[in-house]
């Protein structure tokens, strides 16, 4: 089979990833992959919030239109920066097995060790209504770059502190920081996970997929994604869901927020496999039956 290339954003963290898709890959299969770094809106669009400018498509749109030019055959992708509707013409393919799903705080020793008045950095509208609802008299300043940047500008006192994936750290090889409770910080829909696309029909790279394929971690995302489908949430809303598949059931437990944190609706169930689908979608309409016409009227269709 020829060369397999592989798109990937050019980030320390994204290039981490995709070499260990490459190196996946190249042992399940002794297949050549050459990984084509692909610059994306997101990271030439610095000074401002995602939400303000395109949301999560400004991670991926250009890996997209790679892939339907046929200019890469996959995309890697931290599939919580993955819009819930794909492209025509994009699926996801496969997932590798899940990392640490916590956020790390960096710049205290605990939520409670911040100073009164502490400046949380962050440009995530769930973090910042997540730490402002234990903390209602911290200050959110935006903070957006790469993982090295934003620890660089909390060194230089841009802000007091801040919140990153731990997964993210871990593959950097990144011991800071402090992991918060799930009971404190539910994560992001998907963190923590790693996804491949590839284009709709292409058989051939899509069974190459398959075969280090993590099922339980594909199968978890998508019901996290599908309770984002079901909330019609977009890149403003303040959402955490998280899913634990073992043993043919699922524990899922899912909130959503105002953003300054005043509101927090949450819920969970413990379901076979099987019912796991429509139990998300009854909880996203809980959720939603229960949260203040302000927090309602956040998300889509309501």
């Amino acid at each position: 089979m020829k060369t397999l290339k592989l798109g990937t954003r050019g980030s320390p963290l994204a290039l981490a990833q995709a070499h260990m898709v490459r190196d996946a890959l190249v042992a399940a299969h002794d297949v050549a992959v050459e990984i084509v770094v692909v610059v994306t809106t997101g990271d030439r669009v610095q000074d401002r919030p995602l939400a303000e400018i395109g949301g999560k498509a400004l991670w991926t749109k250009e890996l997209d239109a790679a892939l339907l030019d046929q200019r890469i055959d996959l995309a890697v992708h931290s599939m919580k920066d993955v819009e819930t509707r794909l492209a025509d013409g994009i699926v996801i393919a496969a997932m590798l097995p899940r990392a640490d799903v916590r956020d790390r705080l960096i710049g205290a020793a605990s939520l409670e060790a911040l100073p009164e008045g502490a400046r949380l950095g962050t440009s995530s509208p769930r973090r910042a209504a997540q730490l402002l609802g234990e903390r209602p008299d911290i200050v959110i300043v935006p903070l957006r770059g790469n993982v090295a940047t934003r620890l660089a500008k909390i060194a230089a006192g841009e802000a007091d502190a801040t919140l990153l994936a731990a997964a993210g750290l871990d593959r950097l090889g990144i011991a800071e920081g402090v992991a918060l409770p799930l009971s404190t910080v539910l994560p992001a829909p998907a963190q923590g996970a790693v996804g491949m696309t590839c284009r709709e029909g292409d058989d051939a790279v899509a069974a190459l997929l398959a075969a280090i394929d993590d099922v339980p971690t594909h199968s978890a995302v998508l019901l996290e994604r599908r309770f984002l489908a079901a909330l019609a949430a977009d890149c403003h809303s303040s959402v955490a869901a998280y899913a634990q598949i073992e043993g043919g059931r699922v524990v899922f437990r899912a909130e959503i927020l105002l953003p300054d944190g005043s509101e927090r609706q949450g819920g969970a169930f413990d379901r076979s496999a099987e019912d796991a689908a429509a139990e998300v979608d009854a909880l996203a309409a809980y959720l939603l039956g229960a949260a203040s016409p302000e927090l309602r009227g956040l998300f889509g269709g309501q």
